[in-house]
């Protein structure tokens, strides 16, 4: 091999090994909300970006018209920096990253967090048509309607769990299939209305939907074990007063049986009786 070609090859991988070493000292941070990212209005929600240790600045940005805008910094050695919205509105809610500085150097930005204000518009109308009780492995069928609003799209969430929106062409009205389900499936539900324009915007919540998962072939099986124990139960009652019956039947004795021992008072009481 060419001495030149010798040297350009160690180049190239001393630089590869310096870049993944500058790659593995500056991880992507991690960005997440507390409570949550579904926030009542006027309602305070903190944001928390997690870098390094030895990170000095941190940075959170939000989507403006078409590119990302400074929100706030925080600047000190600390491996998570907390940004706090005291007050949640339409103005504050949208899309969130955030950054920091280690060195001399940004880290690449972290994913996006949609936070959501809610309570802008009234609250819509949740129901199951099959009912809120659905068989283990079915499908439901939600339904979520506004009478009034003509929201062109709704969200599904679940009591501590994901968020599940609809793309509705129609109006007033969105429909979320769920299944097929199992016992996780079951819980609270709760519906928003909101418009494509302002994705951030929601109604208020509708009243909570308790969704009910069961397993009838299971349950028919148990309730026949039962009504079987308890015919079983009563034949044993019986059997025990009739067993008890004829216990007393032998310890009583026949009057025919007994002798006339008239002389004896208490042989001839012991007859009467």
């Amino acid at each position: 091999m060419d001495p030149r070609d010798t040297i350009l090859l160690c180049l190239v991988f001393c630089l590869s090994q310096k870049i993944q070493a500058q790659e593995g000292d500056f991880p992507v941070p991690i960005i997440s909300a507390t409570p949550g990212s579904v926030i009542p209005w006027n309602d305070s929600v903190k944001i928390l970006c997690w870098g390094t240790p030895e990170s000095y600045l941190y940075q959170l940005e939000i989507l403006g018209n078409s590119t990302f805008e400074v929100v706030e910094k925080k600047l000190g050695f600390q491996k998570k920096a907390e940004f706090l919205i005291k007050h949640m509105n339409p103005n504050t809610a949208g899309r969130y990253q955030c950054q920091y500085r280690k060195q001399d150097h940004w880290s690449e930005h972290s994913k996006a967090l949609e936070l959501v204000v809610t309570g802008f518009y009234n609250k819509p109308f949740f129901s199951a048509d099959q009912g809120i009780v659905v068989m283990l492995g079915k499908n439901i069928s939600l339904q979520c309607r506004s009478a009034h609003i003509p929201f062109d799209r709704f969200s599904l969430i679940k009591e501590g769990g994901a968020t599940l929106s609809q793309n509705q062409n129609g109006r007033h009205q969105g429909t979320f299939i769920l299944g097929p389900v199992n016992q996780s499936f079951s819980g609270n539900y709760r519906c928003y209305g909101w418009y494509s324009s302002s994705p951030y915007v929601w109604s208020a919540p509708s009243d909570a939907l308790g969704l009910v998962v069961t397993d009838i072939m299971k349950q028919d099986y148990t309730v026949g074990n039962l009504i079987r124990m308890g015919v079983a139960g009563l034949v044993l009652v019986a059997l025990l007063a009739i067993l008890v019956k004829n216990w007393h039947n032998h310890q009583a004795p026949n009057k025919e049986d007994c002798p006339d021992l008239s002389e004896l008072s208490w042989s001839k009481q012991k007859c009467q009786t």
